[in-house]
């Protein structure tokens, strides 16, 4: 086996060669020759360049974050695969994955490309060798000594956590990672001296000070100008997401530890991973997605309990929310880390970010280059092994992409941070299906007010069952697809679908909105309950896995699956 800097490749060549030919799916990027590049104005074509470069810079932030060994194995792995092809062919795994391992969807350990280089749970965080139990440990003795400051430092989103005697230490990101954050900075100062949009050149600014400056304040104001673009040509975001970080919530499992911290004032938030991503605004596509805003307010007031805490979403005022459509030039770091799955629609800034909860608004971006990359084939075969023929004519990728918009949505409906944050390592979940949820419980509501058709919810309804079926019993840290899981077991329990004798599925489509809003309403109560106890207690009832689910799965399988993608950057 082939050794890149002491660490022997864990896979075959043969096996990389299967990964590579049969499972691997190309994510196009646009190139130069794209009409909607070419319609750009020169100024625009020439900021779009140094976005992406910025992006590129950052890839290596987040590869960073993610495991201390990922840097020197891909330049090894770079090096090697100019005349080994054992390294070429890892190299294009490392590179789906975007890092030395990761789960793949499919099998329940994760894939590991180096003997030895295994995921960690604080992933690079937090010292590699620092247990659960340690880490509570260090955090009491910390409190109890008054370093009140540092502790709320450690258990921020934006600080990397090093050993500092007996003790943690942080150091902020625009410290710990100063030379990328200056070299994108440049790069995004060039693309603002160059774009054509003001307000897009104003959001840059912002955003450069932000990489400089360590203050979470210039990340706000960063945050805040970005979210109400609505008529640029251009997309540049900066994105952090804390899915990835294993160990601070565990904090929310020792009841003892909370109620130590919360009588300090401090409230762990785990640690955020970076992505970046730069394109081109669809205009056509953004004006359907817009009208699916419009009814945001009048959803608020539809929410289960909504007397019952505050919404983002003010029912009597213009909703903070904008909504773009966008052709990728590429996704970078956290987005390019497919492990599992590629992101196909994002909801920012998260409730943690000062910008949410100092009255700043969300933006939603879609993926075009994403969602138009499926497998029409495998599509129809999947249909044929696993759904009644009679709902084939409703199967519509179309009608996917609204179930994603009412998704990304449904982040801004219902209770806030300080609701979901409580569940701890369970919070991921139960948002990721609460968004889900609120999607399909609301769907009938666009029909009431004319935005789709009783067909169009037909459509919906079914593609997004067919979504819900897994090709593997999903783990923990993949949020959506527990979601998944969550939702196919309660449809089938409560009578929204069924199985026939030869293991087809339908779909009772009366039953579907009662059942929807029963889950609906359970999955508020949980989060408005700030139990993990009872978030676990959720999940644990939905989720069983049994022999219909094994059968589902090896079905998927045989039929094939793509689980590893290559994400081909042109510009």
């Amino acid at each position: 086996m082939t050794k890149i800097n002491d660490y022997e490749i864990a896979i075959t060549e043969a096996q990389l060669d299967k990964m590579i030919n049969q499972q691997m799916m190309p994510i196009e990027m646009i190139d130069s020759s794209f009409d909607g590049y070419q319609s750009l104005a020169e100024g625009d074509k020439k900021a779009l360049s140094h976005l992406v470069k910025a992006a590129r810079i950052l890839n290596d932030v987040a590869l960073e974050q993610d495991h201390p060994l990922n840097l020197q194995l891909k330049a090894g792995l770079e090096k090697a695969a100019i005349n080994d092809t054992h390294a070429a062919k890892a190299l294009k795994i490392f590179n789906s994955l975007n890092g030395v391992a990761g789960l793949n969807g499919i099998d329940a350990d994760p894939i590991e490309l180096f003997s030895g280089v295994h995921i960690l749970k604080g992933r690079n965080f937090y010292p590699t060798d620092l247990s659960v139990d340690e880490f509570h440990t260090i955090i009491r003795r910390m409190v109890e000594k008054g370093k009140v400051d540092e502790v709320s430092r450690i258990l921020s989103a934006r600080t990397m956590v090093r050993r500092n005697g007996d003790e943690l230490t942080a150091i902020d990101y625009t410290q710990y990672f100063s030379k990328a954050f200056s070299e994108m900075a440049n790069e995004l100062e060039l693309a603002a001296h160059y774009s054509t949009n003001d307000e897009f050149n104003d959001y840059l600014g912002w955003q450069v000070q932000a990489l400089l400056q360590n203050n979470e304040d210039m990340d706000m104001l960063a945050d805040k100008h970005w979210a109400v673009l609505q008529n640029t040509p251009l997309e540049f975001t900066l994105s952090r997401e804390n899915y990835e970080d294993e160990i601070t919530p565990t904090i929310f499992e020792n009841d003892d530890l909370v109620n130590l911290l919360s009588s300090h004032n401090i409230f762990p938030i785990s640690k955020d991973m970076l992505g970046a991503r730069a394109g081109i605004v669809n205009k056509k596509g953004t004006d359907l997605i817009l009208t699916f805003k419009s009814q945001m307010s009048q959803l608020a007031k539809l929410m289960p309990f909504a007397d019952k805490y505050e919404q983002k979403i003010d029912s009597g005022d213009e909703v903070k929310q904008t909504m773009v459509d966008v052709d990728l030039a590429t996704l970078q770091g956290d987005y390019a880390q497919c492990r599992g799955g590629i992101t196909t629609a994002q909801n920012l800034p998260n409730d943690d970010k000062l910008s949410v909860k100092t009255g700043g608004g969300r933006r939603n971006v879609y993926h075009r280059q994403v969602r138009m990359s499926g497998d029409k084939q495998r599509q129809m075969k999947i249909l044929e092994a696993l759904l009644d023929k009679e709902f084939h004519q409703y199967f519509d990728e179309e009608a996917e992409h609204i179930f994603v918009i009412g998704h990304e949505n449904g982040h801004s409906l219902g209770p806030d941070s300080s609701y979901k944050d409580s569940l701890g390592i369970y919070k991921h979940i139960i948002e990721e299906n609460k968004a889900d949820v609120v999607s399909i419980a609301m769907m009938p509501q666009y029909v009431k007010t004319g935005v789709i058709d009783e067909i169009t919810l037909r459509k919906i309804y079914v593609t997004w069952v067919v979504r819900l079926l897994l090709k593997s019993k999903p783990q923990q840290m993949h949020p959506h697809r527990v979601g998944d899981l969550i939702h196919f077991n309660y449809l089938l329990k409560h009578g929204a679908i069924s199985i026939t004798s030869d293991n087809k599925i339908r779909i009772d489509f009366v039953k579907m909105p009662e059942v929807m809003n029963k889950i609906l309403q359970e999955t508020i109560a949980v989060q408005l309950s700030k139990s993990p106890q009872k978030a676990q207690q959720f999940i644990e009832e939905n989720s069983d896995w049994g022999k219909l689910h094994e059968y589902i799965a090896d079905t998927l399988q045989k039929i094939g699956i793509k689980p590893y993608k290559d994400i081909r950057t042109y510009l």
